[in-house]
């Protein structure tokens, strides 16, 4: 592995063969600024996409919450699948029967 100071003198010969050469500094600084600065850096497009990632799995989630209820909202328009709804769901019943309640294993 190479010391600080080996790559400090690399560094510096590497500058004094190219530093001076307008076109090379330029793409340097176009690169760092590309990558690290400003509101489309490469930094911040990767935490949009994650956020994005993550807010389409919330929508998926709340999607399927508004599916069910609009289900449940069609299954209480007349009495006869309001009765049917309470029955299924709530295990409701008339007074002269008897609810047994089968569970899966």
């Amino acid at each position: 592995m190479q010391s600080f100071s080996d790559i400090r003198v690399r560094l510096r010969d590497w500058w004094s063969q190219h530093g001076p050469n307008k076109y090379i500094l330029t793409l340097i600084i176009f690169v760092f600024i590309m990558l690290f600065v400003g509101e489309q850096s490469w930094w911040k497009r990767i935490a949009r996409s994650r956020q994005i990632a993550e807010l389409e799995e919330e929508y998926q989630t709340y999607q399927q919450g508004i599916d069910e209820a609009t289900h449940d909202i069609e299954l209480m328009q007349n009495r006869d699948s309001l009765i049917r709804f309470a029955r299924e769901r709530y295990h409701m019943h008339t007074a002269d029967e008897d609810v047994y309640l089968i569970e899966k294993k």
